[in-house]
């Protein structure tokens, strides 16, 4: 059975707490051990020292007179305290020591600087303190030395000898540890709602694999706008792949910044971005009354927004026919009455005008325009401006040739949906004045489509907002001539084939689209 987080924690902390005595003990004992050797070896030097000036000593040596010597070495020890205290001859041979067998033998002086008159302090094995003093007589002659040593305890003699202190501390920081883990547990359980680790790790992921399995894009941000989740779909749609990086410090234009940070409020907000037609709804999240961030998520409608500008072109094109069948009766009604008053000759003029003024436009349209969609396209055109009182027109010197469909199958559909955006926009614009179209064929193929139109024109600063308006709040509270979804799908289309649109203002608004052919259309990177 898996352990508990709180049982985790009380182990791990439990665990840490020995270690931390542990490692206070050893060092305490280092410190004890060094303070033992730095005290015992002044102590012992000045035991060495006072040996060494004793009268009785020095008179012995330099007599080499050495029955004296074990009388004052064994007093001189009992009163300092020191382990051992040897008295050697000049010759480092032992004269006076604690254990008689080393009566008599060689001193080991080793690396000791008493021999040559300097006294010396050592600690040879570690667990040992030794003084070593010369003995001068009264010439200056070194006619021998003593050696004063002391060992050092157990290293746990000082714990051991106060048994109830170091209990009663070990005790108190066992307390301490049990309940530091527990409030740390609890507070960790709280933080984590509950759950346990593995439980965290389960929900993880899950989480992951539900983001996986999401064909819509998911965006996750806190409430500093910066991006704390984001799945691969996501990424694709934005071209953005940095978790932890603020909107701020991407290249993001003003709209899609907007609908991301909550300024633009709403559901189902559209947002054109790069070649894109993304729909996005974002919510935010609250946790205890306070907002902590949103998570935003993303549809692609492109294609779908293609396919509903064209079914629109022809709900245009279906009310165009609608108003010239209205209009058509009117004419039969008019014709009918003429007849019935006997006024042959006036039905013959009227006829006539109509049929010279459709087939004019007609002819018009047909010698210019060699697609024939296209041409049927501004043919029902027409007859939606006559509808609103504006005259649509073709630019002197235009001409359009005939689309080669196995060269560029998709081009005429584009031509019909630019085409049909910007004369739309165009007669909006212009009220009752008209619409001037014109075709240029440049090199390389591209079709070159312009659209005039005799209206107000639009303000500089709007040049380039105008193909976002119905994308942004603030543009949509500037109107600019009710241009909206239709300029920036036009300008979708046009980049997608490697083209570009642009505005400028010539006694009204100016468009320029330029469409390359598929063939010249620069392969993407």
């Amino acid at each position: 059975m898996a352990r508990t987080l709180a049982r985790q924690f009380l182990g791990w902390q439990l665990g840490i707490v020995g270690l931390l005595l542990v490692a206070v003990t050893a060092l305490a004992v280092v410190q004890s051990d060094a303070a033992f050797r730095e005290t015992q070896g002044r102590r012992m030097l000045s035991v060495a020292e006072d040996v060494a000036a004793t009268a009785g000593v020095r008179e012995s040596l330099a007599a080499r007179s050495f029955g004296p010597l074990p009388a004052l070495g064994t007093s001189a020890r009992n009163l300092s305290g020191a382990d051992e205290i040897v008295i050697v001859d000049a010759d480092l041979v032992v004269r006076s020591a604690a254990d008689p067998a080393e009566v008599g033998e060689p001193f080991p002086a080793r690396e000791s600087t008493a021999p040559a008159g300097r006294a010396w302090v050592g600690n040879p094995d570690g667990r040992t303190v030794v003084a070593h003093v010369p003995v001068l007589a009264d010439d200056g002659r070194v006619v021998g030395l003593v050696a004063a040593r002391v060992e050092a305890p157990p290293l746990l003699t000082g714990l051991l000898a106060a048994p109830g202190p170091a209990a009663a501390l070990v005790g108190v920081a066992v307390v301490l540890g049990v309940a530091g883990s527990l409030l740390l547990a609890r507070r960790v359980r709280r933080q984590t709602l509950g759950l346990e680790p593995a439980e965290i790790v389960e929900l993880v992921q899950r989480r992951e694999a539900m983001l996986l399995g999401v064909k819509e894009g998911v965006l996750g941000m806190d409430r500093a706008h910066r991006i704390t989740l984001l799945n691969a779909a996501a990424s694709e749609l934005l071209g953005i792949g940095a978790v932890g990086a603020r909107l701020d410090d991407l290249d993001l234009d003003d709209r899609l910044r907007d609908v991301l940070t909550g300024e633009a409020v709403g559901a189902d907000q559209v947002v054109l971005h790069d070649t894109r037609v993304l729909v996005l709804n974002r919510m935010p999240v609250v946790v205890d009354g306070t907002t902590v961030g949103a998570v935003v998520t993303l549809r692609d409608r492109t294609e779908l927004a293609a396919l509903e500008d064209r079914l629109d072109a022809s709900r245009h094109v279906t009310d165009t026919l609608r108003a010239q069948a209205h209009e058509f009766t009117n004419r039969l009604h008019t014709i009918a009455g003429l007849t019935e008053l006997g006024e042959h000759e006036e039905v013959r003029r009227f006829v006539a005008g109509i049929v010279a003024g459709s087939d004019q436009w007609r002819r018009e349209v047909t010698a210019s325009v060699g697609d024939s969609a296209v041409a049927a396209l501004l043919v029902a055109k027409a007859s939606l401006a006559t509808e609103r009182g504006a005259e649509l027109r073709l630019a002197p010197g235009s001409g359009l040739g005939a689309v080669d469909p196995a060269r560029d199958p998709a081009l005429s559909a584009d031509l019909v949906t630019v085409l049909g955006n910007l004369v739309d926009n165009a007669l909006d614009a212009a009220g009752p004045g008209w619409v001037e179209v014109g075709f240029a064929t440049e090199e390389g193929g591209a079709v070159r489509v312009t659209v005039r139109d005799s209206g107000p024109g639009v303000a500089s600063e709007l040049v380039e907002e105008v193909f976002r308006h119905g994308f942004s709040t603030k543009a949509a509270e500037r109107d600019t001539g009710g241009r909206g979804l239709g300029l920036a799908l036009a300008r979708q289309v046009c980049l997608r084939r490697g083209g570009a649109i642009t505005l400028h203002n010539d006694g009204g608004a100016v468009f320029t689209a330029c469409l390359p052919l598929a063939t010249a259309q620069v392969p993407a990177p």
